[in-house]
């Protein structure tokens, strides 16, 4: 009798903690669909009284924020492409290649988690700057060419690939190449799409960066032309909403449809080594 009882304090207590979390996801898909003024009534309703999308007309209609979705789209999809090139390699190399100097470049690597990201922004800029690389979606790609952690979590899950399949293959003449890309990409599956929505997220996500690097309205993503418009509609709670929702949905949706690789991927590639 104590056991059900438990399981059933437990499955409360966690049906209650997913309604906190999700409720201010729930009310900012209802704010914006909320008609101009309605959101900051008090108390703020917790569904329109008439759902209406005239706030994603206004966004996309009046402001031409569909350039601004097509850039972040555009900058997610190839720093993914990228950074999954750039980790994957270097992670398999660290794994299993042997070369002089392979554990002290990797330590040392590892010593650079520790300094943060904005601590490089300014020296990175001034570079892109004189390689006449700013306001370029180049300039934005290029933090993401590669990642301490990404590659940490490529070669933590490479070091469980058997180095005797990998003898195997050479063995039957197969080249390196030819042996990453058909024996080692299909066993790195998980850890491969879970750096691949790490790095989406990440990249659609970026504010910091972009609007450092980009000041040009026609490449600007979507986060910084959200950030110029909420300043000039700070009012406009529902506007804002609309905005926030067009901003979460593709990285939510995302991370719903490949939730079981990605964890996957991360509780594989944190454990083994």
């Amino acid at each position: 009798m104590k056991r059900p009882v438990t399981s059933l304090a437990v499955n409360l207590a966690l049906a209650l903690a997913a309604a906190v979390t999700l409720a201010p996801l729930a009310w900012m898909v209802s704010a914006s669909l909320m008609r101009p003024g309605e959101a900051s009534t008090y108390p703020p309703p917790m569904v329109p009284r008439s759902a209406t999308l005239e706030n994603y007309r206004t966004l996309f209609a009046e402001h031409g924020l569909l350039r601004q979705v097509a850039n972040s789209l555009f900058v997610s999809l190839l720093a993914t492409g990228l950074s999954l090139t750039f980790n994957l390699s270097a992670g398999y190399a660290f794994a299993k290649l042997r070369f002089a100097g392979r554990e002290r470049a990797f330590r040392l690597m590892l010593g650079a988690l520790v300094v943060p990201a904005q601590v490089t922004m300014m020296p990175l800029f001034l570079m892109l700057k004189h390689m006449g690389l700013v306001n370029t979606y180049a300039g934005a790609l290029v933090p993401w060419l590669a990642s301490v952690f990404g590659i940490y979590l490529v070669r933590q899950y490479a070091l469980t690939i058997p180095d005797e399949m990998l003898e195997a293959a050479r063995i039957d003449g197969a080249g390196e190449l030819r042996i990453f890309t058909e024996v080692v990409l299909p066993l790195l599956k998980p850890v491969v799409v879970t750096l691949a929505v790490l790095t989406f997220m990440g990249a659609w996500n970026d504010f910091m960066w972009p609007l450092i690097v980009l000041t040009e309205q026609r490449v600007q993503t979507l986060p910084v032309a959200l950030a110029a418009l909420s300043r000039e509609h700070v009012q406009d709670a529902e506007l804002m909403m609309a905005g926030a929702v067009v901003t979460v949905l593709p990285v939510l949706l995302l991370f719903l449809g490949l939730q079981r690789y990605y964890m996957q991927g991360l509780l594989v590639g944190s454990v083994k080594g």
